[in-house]
């Protein structure tokens, strides 16, 4: 059976940015150039312009010949590894371009391997000439590429490969602007940059991460309610109280705090009453409005509401060790799982990521959900929750990169308190 070779890439020149992808067919046999892809995309990600490339490498192989082998290989470690099956695509935006990927070629004929960037060459060199032309505001065109003068042998399978003379004394088919089945939508885009908690960490060998500018939650937990001192369950279902007078002047300080950093640029808040009034104590400091998400706010905890933590395991012993040891246990009388929680905040994180690509955000909001939000930053399994601490009116911060890395910068910080 042949074996062709696909090597494609993508980038973004500002993640997002003008972007484009590039994709080479090669005869593994002879190491002979095929075809050829490149398109300008507009403005996206990286991500996105990664997997496009993967599909037009994909279609061009299957258009040579639908009965063979297909190598991928490509210097994107995410796209390797989640085509691969080893890393799970939780992210809806990227899901339906692995999908599109998949449905080309039949699975059990197509194997992945990640190389290096600089062995990638002609399919970057690709890429580039596509973002050229939409620099120019043109598309590429077959009569454009050069690609193939700096992809060195390297860039190459084993096999060796015909000289330069031979191949440029023939003519070479060419496959332009390949465009995807589906392409991604002006929301799509966005929102493939919160790849969040998809991969593990870059480590030795992986490909270089995104160091472009993060988007950046900011999360403040409200101010003291009358319950808080008390320690008492206090969630979606109780009686929503308002801050108190200590609430309120904890809300001031960290007003005052945020003022002066001056980097904060959109405010976002729980629907309940502290979260909200808290949000616009701050807001009001920065000279920004509140905008409500529902998302964020604290878990149902049922029959447990307004009860201390004794209180519940004295009246509900079974119910409370159940919630303590398994994420999908619910309170007593209905209350929402740790695990109905997180699929709320992860809903509510992609799509506060979505509208507020690269910016600084504060979002006010209570234990559970800020808590969720680093644990999954992190990586980190559902007992995570009962190993930090989260003061009324303290910071944390999460900043999530375009490579689909997400890096926690500050926990628990009641510094502006002091």
């Amino acid at each position: 059976m042949r074996e062709l070779i696909v090597e494609a890439d993508g980038g973004s020149r500002g993640n997002p940015g003008p972007a484009g992808y590039g994709a080479v067919v090669i005869d593994a046999a002879t190491g002979e150039t095929l075809a050829e892809a490149a398109e300008y995309l507009g403005v996206t990600t990286n991500n996105v312009a990664e997997y496009s490339g993967l599909v037009a490498g994909l279609r061009a192989a299957r258009d040579l010949d639908p009965t063979a082998t297909v190598r991928v290989r490509m210097d994107s470690k995410l796209v390797v590894e989640q085509m691969s099956g080893r890393w799970q695509i939780k992210h809806p935006a990227m899901r339906p371009l692995a999908a599109e990927a998949r449905a080309i070629l039949p699975p059990d004929r197509v194997t992945y391997e990640w190389i290096p960037r600089a062995e990638n060459k002609h399919a970057d060199r690709l890429a580039n000439e596509a973002m050229d032309a939409g620099k120019r505001g043109e598309q590429w065109s077959p009569s454009q590429s050069t690609a193939d003068l700096d992809a060195g042998a390297a860039a190459r399978s084993a096999a060796p490969r015909k000289g330069r003379g031979e191949l440029r004394g023939q003519p070479r088919p060419t496959l332009a602007q390949t465009t995807p089945a589906t392409t991604p939508d002006t929301d799509d885009i966005r929102a493939a940059r919160n790849v969040a908690s998809e991969a593990p960490a870059t480590g030795a060998g992986a490909a270089p991460p995104d160091l472009g500018t993060p988007t950046t939650f900011v999360l403040l937990r409200h101010g003291e309610t009358p319950l808080t001192p008390q320690k008492r369950f206090s969630g979606s279902g109780g009686s929503d109280p308002a801050l108190s007078d200590t609430g309120r002047h904890q809300a001031d300080r960290v007003a005052t705090a945020l003022a002066a950093r001056g980097t904060v640029q959109d405010v976002i808040a729980s629907p309940l009453a502290r979260c909200r009034e808290t949000a616009a104590i701050v807001a009001a400091r920065l000279g920004l409005d509140v905008r409500i998400e529902d998302g964020l706010r604290e878990t149902d905890f049922g029959a447990w509401e307004g009860l201390t933590f004794a209180e519940v395991r004295d009246r509900f012993p079974d119910d409370m060790s159940a919630w303590l040891s398994a994420p999908d246990a619910e309170p007593t009388g209905g209350g929402e799982s740790f695990e109905a929680v997180a699929h709320r905040v992860a809903a509510a994180r992609d799509k506060l990521l979505a509208a507020h690509t690269g910016r600084t955000v504060l979002l006010v909001s209570h234990v559970t959900p800020i808590k969720t939000l680093v644990r999954l930053a992190l990586g980190a399994p559902p007992e995570a929750l009962f190993r930090m601490e989260l003061s009324a009116a303290s910071l944390s911060v999460v900043a999530y990169y375009g490579d689909g890395n997400a890096s926690v910068r500050l926990l628990n910080d009641t510094s502006p308190l002091r």
